[in-house]
């Protein structure tokens, strides 16, 4: 009390210039402190809507969920079979392995499998054995399956949406399933893996401009329709940039977003900075020694690996409708180039293999049914297209990428990633990291290759944000 009225006999005493400095610096502070409470505020981006098929938006739409199964015919079994039959093979060069792409030697090997051995038709049930949909949205029939967990006391179900990225498919999550949907832990997941239109058994976009962005909002309003008011998220490649996107329009809805390919913010003078500094002094920049270990043995020759390993961005970027004419009307051509990428993709080094080492990690079965899924659906131009609408303009400039995210991310650093993103330029875009992690080993198909890992760390990176909602 003697405080108070000490400070109000210092007010009466001061002159009528003295008051207005005061309140006008009074004014500022809280101006100020308004600023940056309001600076701390999750910024989003525009939702946006968008119709997707030739023709005028009809007043009501069918927002009805129908069940799908996947399907096979004779006719198209014997179709592919005189495809393969005709197919017209190059010699390797001698020597070549896999520096000049798909070895050819190889490819014959692999090809003699899928035509005599590999059982399509029973890949079909496996395909089935989780409930498939379909659901018109925005014009587009999309494709998604929801598999329920098998619940023991106790345990929290927590929904989440898996999205894949090129040239993988729903099928890479089938392995991880059965290990966040039957677990022992404080947590499970009820899960819903959707192929992106364009992809496998989603309709493709029948007019120009389909990105990241708007597949984004079809993502949110198939979960709004499956009755999820909020959930996670998970993803890598166009997966990521998709759930990213997601999380920036409607944080609110989004409980915790997992990544296994990390992007962090748009390159700019402090990442060049960064990396010039980072190789003789990390600490000046963040970066840890494991940063240090998986960026400079590549980055220091990383021009000539980023042209061999960009081309096919080039192409899809570019002019994704004539090369992909020849894929989708051979079914071998559209195996050895998506092969290529799981084979290079899972591990640089495997280039050095006359078999790209493609059956260490997988199966001939698993590798040919996600070839099989593009070729039986014809979408491997749709999912090549893409890559032009999204990289068509300045894709460093767009507003996805300009804005940071803050819900509460888990990162998963693969070593085999195409890119390593550091640690610390990773918390300059994602402005609430629960958990960022150093996988011991895996490359870009993370759920196809090291599935316990990915399990492990989405698993725990969940309790991490359960465990804070609770408190």
């Amino acid at each position: 009390m003697q405080t108070f009225q000490s400070i109000k006999q210092v007010i009466l005493n001061l002159d009528h210039y003295s008051l207005k400095v005061l309140a006008t610096t009074a004014v500022g502070i809280g101006g100020l402190l308004c600023y940056l409470a309001l600076r701390r505020k999750p910024k989003t981006i525009p939702v946006g809507d968008g119709w997707w098929r030739v023709g005028e938006r009809p007043l009501n739409e069918d927002t009805t969920i129908h069940p799908f199964v996947v399907e096979s015919s004779e006719e198209m079994i014997q179709d592919l079979y005189q495809r393969i039959d005709q197919t017209r093979y190059t010699n390797s060069l001698e020597d070549s392995r896999f520096h000049y792409g798909f070895n050819s030697d190889y490819l014959r090997k692999v090809v003699s499998y899928w035509r005599n051995e590999f059982d399509w038709e029973k890949q079909v049930k496996v395909l089935n054995k989780y409930p498939h949909f379909k659901t018109n949205i925005e014009g587009l029939d999309v494709h998604f399956i929801h598999v329920k967990p098998a619940r023991r006391a106790g345990q929290r179900v927590l929904p989440l949406l898996m999205v894949h990225g090129w040239p993988g498919s729903f099928y890479e999550f089938y392995r991880i399933l059965p290990m966040i949907t039957n677990t022992e832990e404080d947590v499970v997941f009820e899960v819903i893996c959707a192929s992106i239109p364009g992809y496998g058994y989603s309709e493709a976009p029948q007019v120009k401009g389909f990105n990241t962005m708007d597949a984004a909002r079809i993502f949110l309003k198939l979960m709004e329709r499956l009755n999820f008011t909020e959930y996670y998220l998970q993803g890598g490649d166009w997966g990521g940039f998709i759930t990213c996107n997601m999380a920036q329009m409607k944080p609110e809805r989004v409980r915790g977003l997992h990544l296994n390919m990390i992007t962090g913010q748009a390159p700019g003078t402090m990442t060049l900075f960064s990396l010039v500094i980072g190789r003789y002094l990390p600490f000046l920049v963040g970066f840890t020694r494991e940063d240090v270990k998986r960026m400079y043995p590549y980055m220091e020759k990383n021009v000539y690996e980023l042209l061999r390993e960009s081309g096919y961005l080039h192409i899809q970027a570019t002019k994704p409708d004539t090369a992909g004419c020849g894929l989708n009307d051979s079914p071998v051509g559209l195996a050895a180039y998506i092969l290529e990428k799981f084979s290079t993709w899972t591990d640089m080094k495997n280039r050095d293999l006359k078999d790209g080492a493609l059956e260490r990690k997988f199966s001939l079965d698993d590798l040919l049914t996600n070839v099989m899924i593009y070729w039986t659906t014809g979408s491997i131009i749709s999912s090549m297209r893409f890559y032009k609408e999204n990289m068509g303009t300045n894709f460093q400039k767009r507003v996805d990428n300009l804005t940071k995210i803050y819900v509460p991310a888990g990162l998963a650093s693969f070593p085999h990633e195409l890119l390593h993103c550091p640690r610390s330029w990773a918390y300059s875009r994602f402005r609430d990291v629960r958990s960022y992690n150093y996988m011991p080993r895996g490359g870009h198909f993370a759920a196809f290759e090291e599935p316990e890992l990915l399990a492990k760390d989405m698993l725990q990176f969940a309790k991490k944000v359960e465990s804070k909602r609770l408190k």
